[in-house]
């Protein structure tokens, strides 16, 4: 293991677990996380056994291995595998939620300004669906400055109309790591359920979710653990589980089995490929060869390096303290005012750099995705082609 964490030259050994094109500087890991070589051959050897016994593979074996798949997913992210179901990623869990929660038209679901445009969209629906009103968005004061301000923020004007809240572990746009821990113990205290969308949370803080006592946790595993494309979980704290209805409606086990407790309604939703699933204990595997501490200090290092080169660059100041609390493996940065999407269409165009340039609140921001195929070098080239397109 590399001794320090702002050696680039220590650290290239890991580049070579990926594949990624030749013309292309990827610094949005946060949206699409390609998976590492053993990560792709893990796949393709559960894609083999299924394409080469179909009947033996899912009638002897499939439900047994995802039995493990997910007691070893459990054990990662600090858990029980009773309380774990596989689906493709984030959005589809929380769809499952939204699905299950049961509301009444009087009854008010709290977001803040800061989730997914996708999750709004899901508790629109489900709002308008039983009669209720849109979800009340909160808004978040910033710079963030200390959980106690985001934590009064969300819960000002929460009042016995106030059925669930729906927050984000790790801000998708912004980058910012919330104080969940103590989001979950407030809303504990009043009554409150909650639920956390958690698809950057895996592998880039430490999880344990258990401790939480959340509601519901929905994730997906493509981003920072580098589980393939089409690995997400939903987790479910046994208080709500009799709740919960997939909406996708199959066997449950393949017969003559029959689904007997919650999350046996998703071992069996018809016929597909789970090698996504399947895959996931060689991603976990992955990680911990690097070592958790050692890939979460040098994202961070890198994600520090950059958000430090873009403020000396635009002179502007960032939305949260410089510290690993506040962000992990991503870096935001605001920018002078400007198009968004023509910004981005320039430096990918023009530069080969992909890097997502987001609006949100009537700025323009940098989003930065560090991982361990990054380096020093390629955040200078971004911030030298800045430069000269800002």
């Amino acid at each position: 293991m590399p001794d320090s964490i702002d050696d680039d030259d220590a650290w290239y050994q890991w580049r070579d677990h990926w594949n990624l094109r030749a013309d292309t500087i990827y610094l949005n890991h946060g949206s699409f996380g390609p998976p590492p070589a053993s990560v792709r051959t893990a796949r393709r050897e559960w894609i083999d056994r299924l394409d080469g016994q179909p009947m033996d593979f899912f009638v002897r074996t499939l439900e047994s291995d995802l039995i493990a798949t997910r007691k070893r997913l459990a054990k990662f992210i600090g858990t029980t595998h009773e309380h774990l179901a596989f689906v493709e990623n984030a959005t589809s869990a929380m769809n499952v939620v939204a699905n299950s929660f049961s509301l009444q038209p009087e009854d008010e679901v709290v977001l803040t300004d800061h989730e997914y445009g996708a999750v709004n969209r899901i508790w629109n629906r489900k709002c308008a669906n039983v009669g209720a009103s849109p979800p009340r968005i909160a808004k978040l004061p910033l710079p963030f400055e200390s959980a106690e301000q985001i934590v009064n923020a969300l819960f000002r004007g929460a009042d016995e109309r106030t059925r669930l809240i729906v927050v984000s572990h790790i801000t998708s746009n912004t980058a910012t790591i919330l104080p969940v821990a103590e989001i979950c113990a407030k809303a504990r205290s009043l009554g409150i359920a909650v639920c956390i969308d958690g698809p950057h949370a895996p592998a880039q803080v430490p999880l344990d979710i258990d401790a939480l006592d959340c509601d519901f946790y929905t994730a997906s595993l493509h981003k920072w653990l580098c589980a393939p494309f089409g690995s997400g979980f939903l987790w479910v704290h046994p208080r709500q589980q009799q709740h919960i209805q997939n909406p996708n409606l199959s066997w449950g086990r393949l017969l003559p089995d029959k689904p007997e407790t919650w999350d046996e309604e998703f071992t069996w939703t018809g016929t597909r490929d789970p090698s996504a699933y399947l895959t996931v204990p060689t991603a976990i595997d992955f990680l911990q060869q690097v070592g958790l501490e050692s890939f979460r200090a040098r994202t961070h290092h890198l994600a520090q390096y950059a958000r430090r080169r873009l403020v000396e660059l635009t002179g502007q100041s960032p939305i949260v303290p410089d510290s690993d609390q506040w962000y992990g493996s991503m870096a935001l940065v605001p920018l002078p005012s400007g198009d968004a999407c023509s910004l981005q269409r320039s430096l990918w165009a023009n530069h080969g750099i992909e890097v997502p340039i987001i609006d949100f609140d009537r700025r323009r921001y940098i989003r930065v995705s560090c991982h361990l195929y990054n380096d020093k070098r390629q955040i200078d080239q971004l911030c030298s082609a800045l430069s000269g397109l800002l």
